[in-house]
């Protein structure tokens, strides 16, 4: 159910778009039997979740090459089996030479295949069909589009938590002295770049739906906002791996260290906060001003002087992080570098 849930913004998508535009074909144009017109569509718009107009567009353009590309050897060479070979192999050349993507000359052999097998006596209609189904594609991804902002906002407070739960291991393994916790903070934290790129996508395609939809325009800021946080996170997780790295060496020692622990766990609910911030973008300025309470003690050499267990290497990879999380949080850059200590 949760799949059907997810999906049924595209399904209500794809079944308008397919109806409208075998419903042209057929009533408007004549055509007795507009096949590409909706398989266009439907492979066009699909289920997944990147409908952003320029995927859309190309994957119409590959299907429309491919459905050429039959017409011309079916008008020179007619149908049958050794043509319908020619045509598969002259459809993967010409769009794998068109464009880098393999979705692409797929979509271009699929529906130069559908032309081949399924003969009609008036020529290049089924281009006009597959014209047709592009077009209806791409007038629904700007007029009922899938409003993507609740699901690019899920997938930013998912990074959060994977992120949250990385730091709270490495924090309990600078309690304990523990190499085992260490080592798997480190696994967490080298896991969060696909989550990374999943919002980054999430980001990128909501932001060009919404550049052409009418009715997502209002939303534009909120993706430019989110694209913000998102950059600076990526950059925060980067230095999570370096932070987790070093924890790993010095946990070796079996040695607990209460002070960088404590630290980490602070800066840990600063980027809670940030989570909160996703939905809700008044918890910005709290977690800015608690990752500043943080930054502002981070200073090698005075904890260095409190505790001889102190790792200065250590507190000094915290440094950048909390810069990256101040910015996450929507902190200028220049004032995020201010709040730390200089060394």
């Amino acid at each position: 159910m949760d799949r059907v849930a997810v999906s049924a913004p595209a399904i209500v998508q794809i079944v308008v778009a397919a109806t409208a535009a075998f419903s042209f074909a057929h009533y408007v144009l004549g055509h007795a039997a507009p096949l590409l017109a909706a398989t266009v569509t439907v492979s066009s718009l699909g289920l997944v979740r990147d409908a952003r107009p320029r995927r859309v567009l190309e994957t119409v353009v590959g299907m429309v090459v491919g459905i050429l590309v039959a017409e011309l050897i079916v008008f020179v060479a007619g149908i049958g089996w050794w043509q319908l070979g020619l045509t598969l192999a002259a459809s993967l050349v010409v769009a794998r030479f068109l464009s880098p993507q393999p979705a692409f000359a797929i979509a271009a052999a699929v529906q130069s295949a559908i032309v081949m097998v399924i003969p009609v006596s008036v020529p290049f209609i089924r281009m006009i069909d597959g014209i047709v189904g592009g077009v209806a594609a791409l007038l629904v991804t700007a007029l009922l589009p899938r409003s993507p902002l609740r699901a690019v906002t899920r997938e930013g407070a998912q990074l959060l938590a994977a992120f949250d739960g990385a730091v709270t291991t490495l924090v309990q393994a600078l309690r304990r002295g523990d190499p085992v916790r260490a080592q798997r903070g480190l696994a967490m934290a080298r896991g969060l770049q696909s989550l990374v790129d999943q919002w980054r996508a999430g980001v990128e395609s909501g932001s060009e739906i919404a550049r052409i939809s009418p009715f997502l325009r209002r939303q534009r800021s909120e993706f430019q906002r989110q694209d913000r946080v998102r950059h600076h996170l990526d950059l925060a997780t980067r230095n999570l791996r370096v932070i987790a790295r070093r924890v790993v060496y010095l946990s070796d020692d079996r040695q607990p260290r209460p002070i960088a622990a404590d630290l980490l766990a602070e800066l840990a609910a600063g980027a809670r906060l940030i989570s909160d911030a996703l939905g809700d973008i008044s918890y910005e300025s709290a977690a800015r001003e608690a990752i500043r309470a943080v930054a502002g003690r981070l200073d090698p050499r005075v904890l260095a002087d409190r505790s001889s267990a102190v790792d200065q290497t250590l507190i000094g990879a915290l440094r950048p992080l909390a810069v990256d999380l101040m910015t996450a949080a929507g902190m200028p850059a220049a004032e995020a570098r201010a709040a730390i200590p200089r060394v």
